[in-house]
C-alpha cells in the first residue's frame, strides 16, 4: 500500500537519480519538503543547488525555471496552487509556450510546471480553484492530470523527455488517496485518455481529483442497475477524444463532471467535439456536472454543496437514462 503523495515523492526520487540535469525548484520544496510534503527529504540527499528554495515571487522563479530549461537543464518547477500560478501567466504562456513557434523551432523550453488544483480542504477562494481549462487552451503546453497512484508515478519521467512545456496539476485532496502501486509501473503514454470502469449505459467522462466521486457513483448506479462506463481523460491537452467518441458510440449516452466552472469549461469543449463528430450516435443530449459558478466558498458546507460530489453525478446519469433524443 502506498499514497497519491508517495507515488510523487518516488517520481521525484527517480528523476533526480536517473539524470543529472533535473533540478527541482520553488517555494518551500527543500528544507521544509513541499507544501504538500511531496518533496520531503530530497534536499537532504540531493543537495540546494538541485532541490532549491526560492523566494516568493512565481513570475520569478517560473522564470528562472526557463531559463535552466533552454541552458540545457530539466527542471521541475513546484507552484504551491493553481490560483498563485496567475502571476507567472506571463512567463508560461507568452514565454513556455511561444518560444519554439516564435524561434522558428530553433528553442524548446523543456521544463515542467507542477501545481495542486481542486477543492475541499476548506481554504476558500484563493486556493481552490480548477483552472485546468484556462490552461488546456494554450497551445505550446502539455497538461496532465494524473489520478492514480500509477499514472502520478509514472507521468513525470515522461513528461521531463518533453522537448517543450509541460503542466501537471495534482488535486489536492488526492495526496491522501491509498492503494496499490503496481510494480513495475504499467506502461503509461501522454496522449491517451484511460478507460477506468467499463459499461454500457452511458459514458461518464472527468479527470483528476473528480475520478474518484465518478467511480463512487459509478458503483451507485450498478447497484441501481445503471452500467456506467467510465473514462479518465488524464492528459487535457491534447485531449484523446478518439476513446471518448468510442466509448459514446458504444453507449449512446455522454455525462460529463469536471470540478471546474460550467460557463466556457473543458466539459463545454468535450461535449461539443462529441455532438460534432458522434451526433448521431447519440440517444440522449449529453450532459454536464460542474462546479457552481461563484467563488469557492470556505464554510464546508457550502464548499461540498459548490462542488460535483457523488449524489449530483449519480441524479444526472439518471436523468440522463430517461431522457431520449
Amino acid at each position: 500500500m502506498g499514497s497519491y503523495r508517495e507515488a510523487l515523492r518516488a517520481a521525484h526520487l527517480e528523476a533526480l537519480e536517473r539524470d543529472p540535469r533535473v533540478l527541482i525548484i520553488g517555494e518551500d520544496v527543500g528544507r521544509y519538503g513541499g507544501s504538500y510534503a511531496v518533496t520531503k527529504g530530497l534536499q537532504e540527499q540531493f543537495g540546494e543547488q538541485r532541490v532549491r528554495d526560492a523566494p516568493l515571487s512565481e513570475l520569478a522563479f517560473v522564470g528562472a525555471g526557463i531559463g535552466a530549461a533552454l541552458g540545457g537543464l530539466r527542471p521541475i518547477i513546484e507552484i504551491m496552487t493553481v490560483n498563485f500560478s496567475l502571476l507567472a501567466l506571463d512567463q508560461i504562456v507568452n514565454t513556455a509556450a511561444t518560444l519554439r513557434h516564435m524561434s522558428g523551432g530553433q528553442f524548446g523550453v523543456p521544463l515542467v510546471i507542477r501545481m495542486a488544483s481542486g477543492a475541499g480542504r476548506q481554504l476558500a477562494a484563493q486556493h481552490s480553484h480548477s483552472l485546468e481549462v484556462w490552461y488546456a487552451h494554450v497551445p505550446g503546453l502539455r497538461v496532465l492530470a494524473p489520478a492514480t497512484l500509477d499514472d502520478a508515478r509514472g507521468m513525470l519521467w515522461l513528461a521531463l523527455q518533453d522537448p517543450d512545456p509541460v503542466i501537471l496539476f495534482e488535486h489536492a485532496q488526492l495526496y491522501n488517496l491509498e492503494g496499490e502501486l503496481s510494480n513495475p509501473v504499467p506502461p503509461i503514454d501522454l496522449e491517451h485518455a484511460a478507460l477506468r470502469r467499463s459499461g454500457a449505459d452511458l459514458s461518464i467522462v472527468s479527470y483528476g481529483g473528480s475520478m474518484p466521486r465518478v467511480l463512487q457513483a459509478a458503483e451507485a448506479l450498478a447497484a441501481d442497475g445503471i452500467d456506467a462506463e467510465v473514462i479518465d481523460l488524464r492528459v487535457l491537452r491534447p485531449l484523446d477524444m478518439a476513446t471518448v467518441l468510442a466509448s459514446v458510440r458504444k453507449t449512446h449516452r455522454l455525462l460529463v463532471v469536471d470540478e471546474g466552472w460550467r460557463s466556457c469549461g473543458l466539459a463545454a469543449e468535450i461535449i461539443a467535439a462529441v455532438s460534432e463528430a458522434a451526433f448521431y450516435d447519440l440517444d440522449a443530449a449529453p450532459m454536464r456536472v460542474c462546479g457552481a459558478e461563484l467563488p469557492m466558498p470556505y464554510a464546508k458546507h457550502l464548499e461540498e454543496a459548490a462542488l460535483p460530489m457523488p449524489p449530483k453525478i449519480i441524479a444526472a446519469a439518471q436523468s440522463l437514462l430517461r431522457q431520449q433524443l
